[in-house]
């Protein structure tokens, strides 16, 4: 008796079964998809309730949004204290907006914009506390180093060159 012959695609079970694993591989890759955009929104999310939390920080406290440094120096620790933390939570705001939002520029330019009257600070703390700086990500250090030189502010003195 002659063996019937059988196609290649029946080695590996009938076509039924090949589509019905072909749809779960893609079902498979959507929810990678979705998994991603979740974590995706989440972290835009998050960007800007900590954006806003610095935003509402800066509107109560416009003596840090727009320091007077050597008053702030020359103030009570506790004063120091709080411009410090004021300072940080910019920094870490400013971070994580823009590792958030990578592709848009307004982002940066706010940020840019909201450091610059803390950049006499941010050089004596290089100076005074190197290790301020790396509490935060390489980008938000190589922002603020590339900031200081920007507006030509060099240690030790901290003074436009």
């Amino acid at each position: 008796m002659s063996q019937p012959s059988i196609f290649w695609w029946q080695k590996f079970g009938t076509l039924a079964q090949m589509a019905q694993a072909a749809v779960a591989l893609l079902g498979f890759v959507a929810i990678l998809f979705q998994i991603n955009e979740i974590r995706t929104t989440n972290r835009a999310a998050s960007a800007r309730q900590v954006f806003l939390g610095y935003t509402d920080l800066a509107f109560k406290n416009p003596k840090f949004a727009q320091p007077d440094y050597e008053a702030i120096k020359a103030g009570h620790r506790d004063q120091r204290v709080q411009y410090e933390n004021f300072v940080s939570y910019l920094l870490y705001a400013c971070e994580e907006a823009t590792a958030a939002f990578t592709d848009k520029r307004e982002w940066q330019a706010s940020c840019d914009y909201d450091l610059k009257p803390h950049l006499p600070f941010l050089c004596e703390m290089g100076k005074t506390e190197p290790a301020y700086l790396t509490t935060y990500g390489a980008d938000t250090q190589q922002w603020v180093k590339a900031s200081l030189k920007a507006a030509s502010l060099t240690p030790p003195d901290c003074k436009k060159t």
